[in-house]
C-alpha cells in the first residue's frame, strides 16, 4: 500500500500531534516543513514520513531547539534514504497519546515531544504578572500560578542567568525572556496540553538541577510567562495554567513523597483563612524534604481553630503561614500562632513562627517571628532552626 494512500488531512494531523493547524500551516509557510505531495496541487496531505518528520520537530522543540533549527534538523531526517516507506516509518504515525516520547527519545534535560513555533495559538493561564521566587501567583483554588510574590517582601532571588543554558524568545507564543532551554520545553508542552511530557520534563528537571533551581530557574518563570500571556488574551486558554499547575504541583509532592519519616518536630505549613495559594508552600514542602527537615501541609484556607488544633496536636518547630495579598494577612492569628505553647509544664515550647508571601508585607515583623525574602532564604532559616535544636535523648 503506497505512502499517499495512509495520507492525512492537515486537520488529523493537527489533532494527532496536539497542535492547530495554523500552526502546522506556519510551519510549512515559514520552514518548510511540509507534506512533499500535495493532491491536485492544492491540498496538503501527510505521509507518514511527512507524519514522523512533524514528530521529531515537535520533539526537537519540547527540548528547547529554536523552531528553524528544529526544522532543518527535520527535513535532514525525512530526506534519509528510507525514511518515507515502509512499516518503519508508518509505525511512527502517532496513536492515541502521539506526544509521549518513543523509546529513542533522550530522556533528560526536556527532551520529548514538544509544541506549536511561532504561529502557534497564543495561550496561556489566569494570574497576575510579577512573580517572585517562591510564588508564581494564582491559578485559582488549590494552587498559585503565575503572579506576584517572594516567600517574604523581596526581589526574585533566583540565581544569576546562566548563559549557556538560556536563550532570549520564546518561540512558542508565551513571553519567556531570557530562560533555561527547560522553560522552552515545558511551556510547549504545556501550551499543548502534554500531561505525559510535562511529568518528565518537571522530574527530570528536579533530578538534574535540585528542587531550588528547578522552582526558580524553570517552573515559576514558566507560570509567569502563561500569567502574562493570559493577561494579553482576552482570558483565554485557561486550561493551559491550570494543567500546569497541576503537574508543578505533582511534581512537588512527588519529592515530598520520596522522603521517609523523620523523628523530629515538624514544620507546619498553612495558609491563613481565606488565601487559596499553595504551589508557593508545595515547593517549601519538597525543598524541606530534600533537605531531612518533616514539615505537614495543610493547604489552603485553613481555618483558624483548625489551625490552633493543629498547632497544639503536631507541636511544631516552626509554622509557616502564607498570604499572599494584604487582604488575607491575618496579624492577629500569627500572634497568637506564635503565643501557643506545648509540650510538659516547666518546659513548654513555642513554635517560630514564619510569614511567608507578600500579603505580610508593610509592618514590621513582631519578635518570635521572621519574613523571609524568597524559598532560598525560608529554607536557610528553618534548616539553621533544626540544626539548633538539641538533639533528641535517647530513649
Amino acid at each position: 500500500m503506497s505512502d499517499t494512500e495512509h495520507a492525512l488531512t492537515t486537520g488529523a494531523v493537527a489533532r494527532r500531534l496536539g497542535v492547530s493547524p495554523t500552526t502546522l500551516r506556519s510551519w510549512d509557510q515559514r520552514y518548510g516543513i511540509g507534506p512533499e505531495a500535495r493532491v491536485g496541487g492544492r491540498h496538503r496531505r501527510w505521509a507518514p514520513g511527512d507524519v514522523a518528520m512533524l514528530e521529531e520537530m515537535c520533539r526537537l522543540t519540547a527540548s528547547g531547539v529554536p523552531p528553524a533549527e528544529a526544522a532543518r534538523a527535520a527535513r535532514t531526517a525525512r530526506a534519509r534514504p528510507g525514511a518515507g516507506d515502509g512499516a518503519e516509518t508508518r509505525a511512527r504515525i502517532p496513536a492515541p497519546y502521539p506526544d509521549l516520547p518513543g523509546p529513542d527519545a533522550p530522556g533528560r534535560n526536556g527532551q520529548g515531544p514538544g509544541g506549536p513555533g511561532p504561529g502557534g495559538p497564543a495561550r496561556g493561564g489566569p494570574g497576575p504578572s510579577d512573580p517572585g521566587p517562591i510564588d508564581p501567583g494564582q491559578n485559582g483554588p488549590g494552587h498559585g500560578g503565575p503572579g506576584p510574590s517572594a516567600v517574604g517582601p523581596g526581589g526574585t532571588g533566583a540565581p544569576a542567568p546562566r548563559t549557556s543554558a538560556r536563550q532570549p524568545g520564546s518561540g512558542n507564543g508565551l513571553p519567556l525572556g531570557d530562560v533555561r532551554l527547560e522553560c522552552r520545553g515545558l511551556a510547549r508542552a504545556a501550551v499543548r496540553l502534554d500531561g505525559p511530557t510535562l511529568d518528565s520534563l518537571l522530574r527530570d528537571v528536579v533530578a538534574d538541577h535540585g528542587l531550588v533551581t528547578a522552582w526558580e530557574e524553570v517552573m515559576a518563570p514558566t507560570l509567569h510567562a502563561v500569567g502574562r500571556k493570559w493577561e494579553s488574551s482576552g482570558d483565554r486558554y485557561v486550561e493551559v495554567e491550570h494543567l500546569l499547575s497541576w503537574h508543578v504541583s505533582t511534581a512537588l509532592r512527588q519529592v515530598v513523597a520520596a522522603t521517609g519519616p523523620v523523628a523530629m518536630a515538624p514544620v507546619l505549613l498553612a495558609c491563613v483563612p481565606a488565601e487559596q495559594h499553595t504551589l508557593p508552600l508545595e515547593a517549601l514542602a519538597a525543598g524541606l524534604a530534600e533537605r531531612g527537615v518533616p514539615s505537614r501541609m495543610f493547604g489552603a484556607a485553613v481555618p483558624a481553630e483548625a489551625l490552633d488544633a493543629a498547632v497544639r496536636r503536631t507541636g511544631p518547630a516552626a509554622v509557616v503561614l502564607w498570604s499572599q495579598a494584604r487582604s488575607t494577612a491575618n496579624h492577629a492569628l500569627a500572634q497568637h500562632v506564635a503565643a501557643s505553647s506545648f509540650g510538659v509544664k516547666g518546659a513548654r515550647t513555642h513554635p517560630l513562627v514564619m510569614l511567608a508571601g507578600p500579603g505580610w508585607a508593610g509592618r514590621a515583623v513582631p519578635p518570635g517571628m521572621l519574613r523571609p525574602g524568597g524559598l532560598r532564604e525560608a529554607l536557610d532559616g528553618l534548616s539553621r532552626l533544626y540544626a539548633e535544636a538539641p538533639a533528641p535523648q535517647a530513649g
